[in-house]
């Protein structure tokens, strides 16, 4: 496994975790608005480490390759709708003044956020090793 993909999967752990820690401080406390913050900063630099080099070779690829083509296609798309989902979380919980329901919006956030992780580890990981 190429060290991209482990230092990639480390910081979804790292993520997961940091997300959890919000979730049990509460967004409430200073601790909990920090952990957000880190959080949104360990979220946003790894979005910024794929997009510089995990998709470009898999776009070279997909040139000649309708698999990867389709499965990037998938989750270009994909990434937009979890993007902005984060997004809205990050921006209406950031400042500890909830305007909605942390718990109901931490649960979809969460769980949007697993199912992509596991939709690019075994798919979009898999096809960068193979290259």
């Amino acid at each position: 496994m190429p060290d991209l993909i482990k230092t990639l999967k480390a910081e979804h752990r790292n993520i997961e975790t940091i997300l959890r820690q919000v979730h049990d401080l509460g967004i409430g406390t200073e601790p909990g608005r920090k952990a957000m913050v880190s959080a949104k900063i360990g979220l946003l630099s790894h979005l910024a480490r794929e997009d510089e080099h995990l998709y470009p070779p898999l776009h070279e690829a997909a040139r000649d390759d309708e698999i990867v083509h389709d499965a990037l296609e998938f989750f270009t798309a994909d990434i937009a709708r979890v993007g902005e989902l984060a997004i809205s979380f990050f921006e209406r919980y950031e400042a500890g003044n909830p305007n909605g329901d942390f718990s109901e919006d931490f649960d979809a956030l969460l769980a949007v956020l697993a199912q992509r992780i596991v939709k690019e580890e075994s798919v979009i990981y898999r096809m960068y090793d193979r290259l």
